[in-house]
This record gives C-alpha cells, sequence and structure tokens, in this order.
C-alpha cells in the first residue's frame, strides 16, 4: 500500500475504487462528505487525495495517489469535499456522491474499518452489506419472484460457487439488490448472460 495510513489512505482508496465500479465506470463529478475520523484528521493522513485517486481507478500501492487531484484535474473530473459532525457508526465514514460518464449519478456509502479493509454499507439510499474481500456481482432489479432463483442458476451452469449473498430491497415490487459473492470472478460473458436471461435485472457490475 502507498501510506501513511492504512485505514485513512489505503483504505479509502478502496472505498473509493469501490464506488466508482458500482457507478459503472469512469467518473466526471464527485461530491463526499467525510465523519468522524476521516473529518477531523484524514487531510494530514492523505484521504482525501486516497480518495480522489479510488475515484480515478487507482489501486491502493498506486505511487500516484500524491499527485491524485492534480490527475483529477486533468482527467477534466470535479471533487468538492465537505467536512461534518454528524454522528455515525463508524468513525472513518465517507458518503460517495459521483455521476458517470453515461450521466447516471450513485451515492455510495463506506466504512474504513481497519488495516485496509471496507465495508460498503448503503448503495442509493438502500442498506447493504459488502467487503469487497471477494469478486462481487451487484445486482440491481425488479423484486419479483425467480429472479434470484435464475441467476443463481446461471452461476451454477457457468461453474461459478457462490460463497455468500445477501439481497435488500426498498419494498416490495421495487428496486432491489443482490450483492453475491463468489470464488472466481464473474466474466463479462457471465454477466451479458444474466442480463440477457434472467428476467427484471436492471444494472449489474462487479467489484
Amino acid at each position: 500500500m502507498t501510506g501513511p495510513s492504512s485505514s485513512h489512505t489505503a483504505g479509502a482508496v478502496r472505498l473509493a475504487h469501490t464506488a466508482r465500479h458500482i457507478a459503472g465506470g469512469s467518473v466526471t463529478d464527485a461530491y463526499i462528505t467525510l465523519y468522524g475520523s476521516f473529518a477531523e484528521t484524514g487531510p494530514g493522513h492523505g484521504t482525501d487525495k486516497a480518495l480522489i485517486a479510488g475515484l480515478l481507478g487507482l489501486l491502493a500501492d498506486d505511487p500516484r495517489i500524491k499527485d491524485a487531484a492534480a490527475l483529477a484535474a486533468q482527467a477534466d473530473m470535479y471533487v468538492q469535499f465537505e467536512y461534518s459532525d454528524e454522528p455515525m457508526p463508524h468513525p472513518n465514514t465517507a458518503r460517495i456522491r459521483v455521476t458517470s460518464a453515461s450521466g447516471t449519478e450513485t451515492e455510495v456509502v463506506g466504512q474504513s474499518v481497519g488495516g485496509a479493509a471496507i465495508l460498503i454499507t448503503e448503495i442509493n439510499g438502500l442498506s447493504v452489506e459488502l467487503t469487497g474481500e471477494y469478486p462481487t456481482l451487484i445486482i440491481r432489479h425488479t423484486d419479483q419472484p425467480g429472479v434470484i432463483a435464475e441467476v443463481s442458476n446461471i452461476l451454477a451452469v457457468m461453474d461459478v460457487n457462490i460463497a455468500f449473498m445477501k439481497v435488500f430491497r426498498h419494498g416490495r415490487g421495487e428496486d432491489a439488490y443482490m450483492t453475491i459473492e463468489t470464488d472466481t470472478p464473474v466474466t463479462r460473458e457471465m454477466q451479458d448472460m444474466i442480463h440477457r436471461l434472467a428476467g427484471g435485472v436492471k444494472q449489474l457490475f462487479v467489484v
């Protein structure tokens, strides 16, 4: 990792990098709110640079993290920070609101929980639990019977073993998310097959 801190630097990179994936790729605008220790001591640990680096697609060991602000300017990526004293369940928390190159707006809330480990707790207002420790497939779909079974069956046919799976929804018949952590990566071919064959799937991506 590139320091100085596994929580405030490396973990912050991973949070923003995951948010970039959830948003679907290239980011044009980002509004980031930092809470707790992130807000109080983050600038001294380079947390702001780390978050920008993650949104640019850099990884936690990239030596260019220190130059992230300049790289963002070169890439025409606008980033604004806000520092909040609102109490949060974990002191190293960031709310990352991004707009992708396609115009899609996404909001991700996550925590840097120590040793560069992270926990995504919210996507677009929906409570989730996502660690990023396993290859993870995230699917936004309509809450309707059969979608989960169809997705699971496609993965089984493609010989992908599900390690952990959780389902979250806004309400009956409304938007829902599946987070599926797998033992092996879900390839682009598999993603296309799920999108094509599983009814109710609106969006999917891997982190």
